[in-house]
């Protein structure tokens, strides 16, 4: 494969990512405005922001400082939140691997839910490991600049955003469209429901343990639900005919 073969492959990776910065831009105005109004310096806000870039994560912490949550209370939730990353990676663990550690490390820190998103596409699936790398590369970088810029122009201009605009709300709709689209079975479907339903009636609970309990409710959905359908399975073939 040659090296423009690869520059393909990358600038296709950006390319496809341009549509999905729709959904970003609010989201980092909205951090970026959080933090000016919790009185944090800009440069601790895109310190957080290079550092973490885990936007949901970032944001919940900010609302957590906010009501003067308890330390371990923040942690946990921002390390809860983040679990899904355990899961996106062991999906490209098999590609990354043979690589050296310190590509590795960079690949994991660039990892985001709309480059996991684009990359297990079946297209994706398809083309060759050097051309899946090429393209993670293209889509990741991609949203990681975007982030970045997002989250400074909220900070420069976010506290000024009328509260009308609802930007807010562009939040869960970017999410429930990631969402829609990894929903490929019986399964996830069910363990999506009952994450959800969790959130709703959890929702009262101070700081936002309703949400960590909503997806620790869908993780345990997701580890039992396959073995009892599994017994009810083996239960219907062994039963003797009559």
């Amino acid at each position: 494969m040659q090296i423009r073969d690869y520059r393909s492959q990358f600038w296709q990776g950006v390319r496809d990512l341009m549509p999905l910065v729709s959904g970003v831009l609010p989201f980092g105005l909205i951090v970026g405005a959080n933090g000016v109004a919790l009185d944090m310096s800009p440069e601790l806000i895109m310190g957080m922001t290079v550092m973490f870039f885990a936007g949901s994560a970032q944001l919940a912490a900010m609302q957590l400082i906010q009501e003067n949550a308890a330390f371990v209370v923040i942690v946990l939730t921002t390390i809860v939140i983040n679990l899904r990353f355990a899961i996106y990676s062991a999906t490209f663990a098999p590609l990354f691997y043979p690589l050296k550690k310190r590509y590795r490390l960079s690949f994991a820190y660039i990892l985001s839910d709309q480059a996991y998103g684009l990359c297990i596409a079946p297209d994706q699936q398809q083309r060759s490991d050097a051309e899946r790398i090429s393209y993670y590369l293209g889509t990741a970088l991609a949203l990681w600049v975007s982030w970045v810029l997002s989250v400074l122009l909220g900070i420069a201009v976010g506290a000024s955003i009328p509260p009308e605009w609802m930007l807010g709300f562009t939040i869960p709709l970017a999410f429930l469209a990631m969402l829609m689209s990894t929903i490929t079975n019986r399964l996830l479907l069910i363990v999506a429901v009952v994450s959800g339903l969790a959130a709703i009636f959890l929702q009262g609970l101070p700081y936002n343990l309703g949400f960590v309990l909503a997806v620790v409710f869908g993780v345990v959905a997701g580890l039992i639900l396959p073995r009892i359908a599994g017994r009810s399975f083996n239960s219907v073939m062994g039963r003797p005919h009559e």
